[in-house]
C-alpha cells in the first residue's frame, strides 16, 4: 500500500481539519470534533447547513479551495461520486497547501474510491477509503463505526481523529476493503430494517403495546442494533427529521445490488427487501427516515385480501 507522505506523529487536536459536506453526518461529526477542541474548517453548498455548522464552531469557507488551503486532513462526507470527484479536482487545482490525507467517509462505488486514490497519488496526498456505519442520530453522540482501508501509515496518522467522532474503528488493509465491508454491513441493515418493521406490525396486530415491543425485544436474542434504533420511530410513526433519508438509502441499495451481482454471490433476503424500498420512493416517502418502511408494510397488510 502506497503512502505519499511520511507521517510519523499522529494527528492531534491542534492539527487543522477540513470537512467537505456538512449534511446530517458531516455536521454531526464536525460538532463532535469542535466540542473536543479540534480546529475544523468546512464547506457545503447549502446555506442552511452552513449556518448549522457555523453555530457548532466550524469555520465555514465560501469555496472548497479555502478548506484545502487550511487543512492537513480532510474528511469528505458526500452524496455521490461526482461530488467526490469535484472535491479532488479542487485539491489538485490548489497549488499551495499542506494537505496530507483525504479520508472519504462516504458510501460510494468501489471503482470510484480506487480512482480517487490513484488521482491523489501523483499529488503526494494519501487517500483513505473509510466509510462510516451508523445513522445521523448515532453520529450526534459519536456512536459510529469506521471501516478504514488504504495506507496504514496514513490510517495511524488519522486514528486519534477517527476515535474522537466514533465508538469503534476497524482497519481493513488495502484501499477498497472499507467499501466492501460497508456493502456487507448495509446489506444487513436493509434486511434488519424490514425485519424490524415486520416484527413491529406483527406485535401490534396481535394486541401488544408498541412501546412494550421496543422495550422487550432488546432484552432477548431476537434483537438487532437496527431494531433498537428504528423500532421506537416505528412505534411513534414519526419519521421526520430523518436519521437516514429513504431517497439517499436507495443509492446504497443500488450499490449493494451491483456489488452482489459482480461478486458472484447470492443475496435472496436482500433481494426480497428491494420492492419495499422501491414502494417507499414511489409513495413519495423519500425525505422520510428509512424506518418509514413500516408504513409501506402496514399499507401492504391493509390492501391484502381477507
Amino acid at each position: 500500500m502506497i503512502c505519499m507522505n511520511e507521517l510519523k506523529k499522529p494527528a492531534n487536536n491542534a492539527t487543522p481539519i477540513g470537512i467537505m459536506g456538512l449534511g446530517i453526518m458531516g455536521s454531526a461529526i464536525a460538532n463532535q470534533l469542535t466540542t473536543l477542541g479540534w480546529q475544523v474548517a468546512g464547506f457545503d453548498p447549502d446555506p442552511i447547513q452552513q449556518k448549522i455548522a457555523a453555530d457548532m464552531g466550524v469555520s465555514i469557507k465560501s469555496h472548497p479551495k479555502d478548506v484545502v488551503c487550511n487543512a492537513e486532513i480532510i474528511l469528505s462526507s458526500l452524496p455521490n461520486q461526482q461530488a467526490l470527484n469535484d472535491s479532488i479536482d479542487v485539491i489538485l487545482d490548489t497549488k499551495t497547501h499542506h494537505l496530507k490525507v483525504l479520508a472519504d467517509l462516504s458510501t460510494l462505488e468501489l471503482e470510484g474510491k480506487l480512482s480517487s486514490r490513484d488521482r491523489l497519488l501523483g499529488a503526494g496526498i494519501s487517500f483513505l477509503d473509510s466509510p462510516i456505519s451508523g445513522t445521523g442520530a448515532q453520529a450526534t453522540t459519536g456512536d459510529l463505526s469506521i471501516y478504514s482501508s488504504g495506507c496504514e501509515e496514513a490510517y495511524q496518522y488519522c486514528l486519534p481523529l477517527f476515535r474522537d467522532f466514533t465508538s469503534s474503528v476497524c482497519y481493513l488493509g488495502e484501499c477498497g476493503n472499507g467499501t466492501k465491508m460497508k456493502f456487507v454491513a448495509n446489506l444487513l441493515v436493509a434486511i434488519h430494517n424490514v425485519a424490524s418493521a415486520e416484527a413491529m406490525l406483527l406485535g401490534e396486530r396481535c394486541g401488544l403495546d408498541p412501546q412494550d415491543i421496543c422495550d422487550a425485544i432488546p432484552m432477548g436474542a431476537g434483537s438487532s442494533r437496527i431494531f433498537e434504533l428504528r423500532a421506537p420511530l416505528m412505534a411513534s410513526q414519526k419519521f421526520e427529521p430523518p436519521t437516514m433519508r429513504l431517497d439517499l438509502w436507495q443509492k446504497d441499495m443500488a450499490l449493494i445490488s451491483e456489488f452482489v451481482a459482480t461478486s458472484g454471490a447470492v443475496a435472496p433476503l436482500f433481494t426480497a427487501t428491494s420492492p419495499f424500498y422501491e414502494a417507499a420512493i414511489k409513495n413519495q416517502l423519500g425525505a422520510q427516515d428509512t424506518a418509514a418502511i413500516y408504513s409501506v408494510l402496514a399499507q401492504t397488510i391493509e390492501q391484502a385480501p381477507d
